[in-house]
């Protein structure tokens, strides 16, 4: 059975393999094994804590396989409570200008880039990362919507819009054409390197080297400006599922490789509108050939869980639901569990 629960320090060796294997190498989830350590213990503090309003946390959840003979932590995810919250969180955000003379019986509308930091106000969903066997699997699912349940239950812990950055289109080569027109001219460094330094360091030479006047579009490089709002071919997936949920294009790029970032608010979401509480039934006459799955989560801050498990509802609403799906929740009769269905996946969206 696959479980989500918060990460703790013992996940370091493991989150150090999951960010090395990273496809590709992602910004917020470097492989460094203290700043590595240091998220882990943040997470910890951060559900230890009574929040009123969200700040500087960061929540970090893992993926448990408990198939074998010991559990094994094959995925993580994370959330950034505010994403500008210590530092401003930059990206570039599309805009059209009107350039238009009477005299000349010109109008021209031109796509520019602006630096902007608007996002700073929003909830992170970032450092998603899964072993390569699961990639694809129930899983993947499972682990990217576990932490919008957690949301649902902790809504003061968190800003009313959330948004998550899609890694862009890099070459053959790895490179990311959008960088090598941009970025290059003004950090001098390769994309690799910057997207590390910025991983590791603190993002202050963002506005220390970037320009503060708009870019224009069309003086890009033709591979520049194509990779502009690009999804990596390795997430095409994750956006198809990210859309059903109810995340939708946003105006906004990265910074660096110009991947698109969505967007949602909170309330928009389909975990947040469609979840109900419900007691359970710990009843072992549940099985998978005969029910429908959903994902299932416990009430629990430091010890949330949450599972993708087949259940029924009783006709007073209880809802019925295996004796090892109850166990993983840590959960038994009477208790509250709160369910989501998950929505059928566009299969042509979700082609890679």
């Amino acid at each position: 059975m696959l479980i989500v629960r918060p990460g703790h320090p013992d996940d370091l060796e493991a989150l150090m393999a999951l960010a090395t294997n990273a496809v590709p190498a992602l910004t917020n989830f470097p492989a460094h094994r203290e700043r590595l350590g240091e998220r882990l213990e943040a997470s910890r503090h951060a559900l230890s804590e009574s929040i009123a309003s969200p700040g500087s946390e960061v929540y970090t959840f893992v993926l448990e396989d408990h198939a074998g003979e010991a559990p094994r932590v094959v995925g993580t995810a994370s959330i950034r409570a505010r994403a500008g919250a210590r530092e401003a969180y930059y990206t570039w955000r599309r805009e059209m200008l009107i350039h238009a003379s009477q005299q000349l019986d010109v109008r021209r509308e031109v796509s520019i880039l602006s630096l902007s930091h608007e996002l700073s106000e929003s909830s992170l969903l970032c450092a998603f990362s899964l072993d390569p066997a699961y990639r694809g699997g129930p899983g993947e699912r499972l682990l990217r919507r576990a932490r919008l349940l957690f949301v649902a239950q902790h809504p003061e812990r968190f800003m009313a819009n959330l948004a998550v950055a899609m890694p862009g289109h890099l070459d053959e080569a790895g490179l990311s054409p959008f960088w090598e027109s941009v970025g290059r001219h003004f950090f001098v460094r390769d994309f690799g390197e910057i997207n590390e330094i910025a991983g590791i360091h603190s993002k202050s030479f963002i506005a220390e080297v970037m320009p503060p006047f708009p870019l224009y579009e069309p003086l890009l490089t033709e591979t520049g400006r194509a990779a502009i709002g690009s999804i990596h071919i390795a997430h095409r997936r994750a956006a198809a599922d990210l859309t059903d949920e109810g995340f939708a294009p946003s105006r906004h790029v990265d910074l660096f490789d110009g991947g698109l970032l969505f967007e949602a608010p909170f309330e928009r979401l389909h975990s947040v509108r469609n979840n109900r509480w419900h007691p359970i039934l710990v009843d072992n006459r549940v099985h998978n050939a005969e029910h429908g799955g959903a994902l299932l989560a416990n009430q629990e801050t430091s010890a949330f869980r949450c599972i993708a498990a087949p259940h029924a509802l009783t006709a007073t609403g209880q809802l019925r639901l295996a004796p090892a799906g109850a166990d993983q929740l840590n959960l038994d009769t009477g208790r509250a569990v709160l369910a989501v269905a998950l929505p059928e996946l566009d299969a042509e969206a979700a082609v890679c």
